[in-house]
């Protein structure tokens, strides 16, 4: 094998700062979620148990939930896509938890099905952020719920037609 062969296969590891990278986002993310979430729970005790007034509680501890729901799948898609990039160019991940299961996420075969897995994740963070926008319509126009109605079909078929697509492989 000559020199430039050797550099062009070695250039694989450069692929590695996208994995640390998108560890790194994971982790900010998942810390981040989970902070939001300690912060609701801090605000329900005040809320519940000390008589602290937090106006419109519930919708913004929804609004807290789906966003922190939101920040995890994100970080799960940072996680697949650096497993997913580790296993491509760099090598296998030798563990047994992604052995037992044929269906798991994490098990990465091609570029393709990268993309697949990668794909499912992020239409689900697009439903979350979809029903975190309803919370914020109002619903005194005949014509806003037209639209709600026809967001809701829409979201549905795309669930409806990723799961369809999913069980031909």
């Amino acid at each position: 094998m000559g020199i430039f062969e050797k550099l062009l296969v070695n250039c694989r590891y450069l692929v590695l700062l996208a994995v640390i990278s998108s560890l790194v986002g994971m982790l900010i993310l998942f810390l981040l979620a989970t902070g939001d979430i300690a912060h609701l729970a801090w605000q329900y005790i005040e809320v519940t148990f000390m008589g602290i007034e937090h106006e419109n509680f519930h919708i913004e501890a929804v609004s807290y939930i789906i966003t922190a729901v939101d920040d995890f799948l994100l970080a799960t898609v940072l996680l697949i896509f650096a497993v997913g990039l580790y296993e491509l160019f760099i090598g296998k991940i030798d563990a047994k938890v992604l052995e037992e299961g044929s269906d798991s996420i994490l098990m990465i075969k091609s570029l393709d099905d990268l993309k697949d897995r990668l794909g499912k994740v992020v239409l689900m963070i697009l439903v979350v952020a979809f029903f975190k926008n309803v919370l914020h319509v109002n619903f005194n126009d005949p014509l806003n719920i037209l639209y709600m109605g026809a967001g809701i079909l829409l979201v549905s078929l795309a669930l409806y037609f990723t799961h369809k697509s999913g069980k031909d492989h």
